[in-house]
């Protein structure tokens, strides 16, 4: 079974993050250990929230997986919540990457055209810093604009996200991946360059609602998909359908969005999707 540990905060209550890394990884087939970054009573989502951070606990935890002899084939970093933790992810990945394992950067800091509250201006060019040294990063059209100084625009063509992909791929990683692109209305989905000049688009249908954590459930199920052995395109098709469902099966729920999105009920559907591919 491979194994992979993910770098980001524990929202103890609400659903994003490790909260949702972990039981999604799991469901896959793929053992998930974690780094907790910080642990939060609730996301921020919420109006009243406890924060602790545990910067200071990612070195010694380290050292003492590094003392013994535990590796990682996939390593996997969400929210961040500091430069100074995008500095430790940076060293993490210089001791335990490899040149036989995946590094999957999810890099959280922005949507709807403008940064998290919680970053200053600075942060951008330190996450720049963790793209870098990632095998696949998954930012959306902000993000990615943040990291490289593009313009941000709401409307675009394929010209504007291809410069967006060539843009990131100048960081250092191996293959961009954005998510978020739409070009007709209705339509919702990913586009992705690599290195070596593959290109992949996949859209679905444009879901109405929007929910709190989706895109830290598609970046798991992303990971996963590709540890247990579809290839990129499949992996990214795979969590684009199931987090369309879970926003589906989420539609009629009492509970506000901002919560979370409901993705538990839908784990046995992830799981007979993820067979099926890895049938053909």
């Amino acid at each position: 079974m491979k194994r992979i540990i993910t770098l980001q905060d524990i929202s103890c209550v609400g659903r994003c993050s490790i909260t949702v890394a972990l039981p999604v990884i799991s469901a896959m087939g793929v053992e998930c250990g974690i780094l907790p970054t910080a642990v939060l009573s609730t996301h921020t989502m919420f109006k009243t929230f406890t924060v602790k951070d545990l910067s200071d606990q990612i070195e010694p935890i380290s050292d003492a997986w590094e003392t013994e002899g535990i590796t990682f084939d996939g390593i996997y970093t969400g929210y961040l919540a500091s430069g100074d933790q995008c500095r430790q992810v940076c060293e993490f990945f210089d001791r335990f990457g490899r040149t036989d394992n995946l590094v999957l950067v999810d890099p959280a800091m922005a949507d709807n055209g403008k940064l998290y509250a919680a970053f200053d201006e600075r942060f951008p060019a330190e996450m720049a810093k963790v793209c870098a040294k990632a095998d696949i990063i998954l930012p959306n059209i902000t993000e990615a604009c943040l990291l490289t100084g593009a313009e941000y625009r709401t409307e675009y063509g394929e010209a504007y996200i291809r410069d967006l992909l060539e843009r990131l791929l100048e960081l250092g990683c191996r293959t961009a991946v954005l998510t978020g692109v739409s070009y007709e209305p209705g339509k919702l989905g990913v586009a992705y360059l690599d290195r070596s000049g593959k290109d992949f688009s996949y859209f679905t249908r444009r879901c109405p609602q929007s929910f709190h954590g989706t895109g830290d459930l598609y970046s798991s199920t992303v990971l996963g998909g590709v540890m247990r052995g579809l290839d990129l395109g499949d992996a990214l098709a795979l969590a684009a359908d199931f987090v369309v469902a879970c926003i589906e099966a989420s539609a009629s729920s009492t509970e506000p969005r901002w919560y979370g999105v409901e993705f538990e009920s839908q784990i046995p559907l992830l799981c007979r999707m993820l067979e099926e591919r890895l049938k053909k």
